[in-house]
């Protein structure tokens, strides 16, 4: 499903043949996947196939969870080393890679997690060591994030030590990006109540503009992403000053395959 997601939003509409093709499923496997896919409002079926509902519509949290999971958890590692210890208060957003930061921080004492993301409070809340404060809003269904006037009354309120911020593309063009424009404003009043904001993302984010700006690269102090992504798109935005950090995802597979031999 999150593969008909991503074809469709890259060519907006395929026909049944066409995404057998590139799926590598049956055609009746296929026929109920978009016929679900169509019941839940994320596309429209068509005579012959499907077509993307709206170019806007991002892929659905719950679908995104394993993309790139290698990369985003050494991008999560790499963020958490940038906390410091000891009292601290740590905002995160909503998001599959602020999610794995989420999971990274485990063993980390004395922090005060706000966040809007209902998936990242019920994952901290789990960790005894860990305050956690929710803020209110409407919960968008795509992403389990709680947007709106609420939400951002809540983090206007308060103040962070760092804002660690998912994205749906960052460049030095359109800074940093997401589909929906009331997530966008949410995230930006998040940004603007933060000491540090470090921006996490896979290589597949870096150099993309999407629908709404959630902040300048002005805003943005860190970028943690992989060596997936284009050198380009990295040295333009390093340009601006921001500090960027780059995982080696072939030296993290090397390590795990040495100590597998061993």
């Amino acid at each position: 499903m999150r593969v008909v997601l991503s074809l469709l939003h890259e060519q907006k509409d395929m026909t049944l043949a066409g995404l057998v093709a590139e799926v590598g499923t049956s055609a009746a496997t296929l026929r109920r996947d978009l016929a679900e896919l169509d019941e839940q409002g994320l596309l429209v079926r068509t005579h012959g196939g499907a077509r993307a509902l709206d170019a806007r519509n991002e892929i659905p949290v719950r679908l995104r969870n394993n993309q790139y999971r290698e990369a985003k958890q050494l991008i999560a590692r790499r963020a958490v080393e940038m906390i410091p210890t000891g009292p601290h208060a740590l905002a995160l957003s909503g998001g599959t890679t602020t999610a794995e930061v989420a999971r990274a921080l485990r063993n980390r004492t004395e922090l005060t997690i706000v966040t809007n993301s209902l998936t990242i409070a019920m994952e901290c809340a789990a960790r005894p060591r860990l305050k956690v404060i929710i803020t209110g809003g409407v919960v968008r269904q795509s992403s389990f994030e709680a947007v709106g006037s609420l939400s951002e009354y809540t983090f206007n309120a308060i103040n962070v030590a760092t804002a660690v911020l998912g994205t749906d593309g960052i460049s030095a063009a359109g800074g940093v990006t997401t589909h929906d424009e009331t997530e966008a404003r949410t995230n930006h009043a998040m940004v603007a109540k933060a000491q540090r904001v470090i921006v996490v993302a896979d290589g597949s984010k870096v150099g993309v503009v999407t629908f709404a700006k959630m902040a300048d690269l002005s805003e943005i102090n860190d970028l943690v992403t992989d060596t997936s992504a284009d050198p380009e798109a990295l040295a333009l935005i390093a340009a601006t000053g921001i500090a960027v950090h780059v995982v080696d995802l072939a030296l993290a597979e090397a390590r795990r395959d040495g100590q597998s031999a061993e």
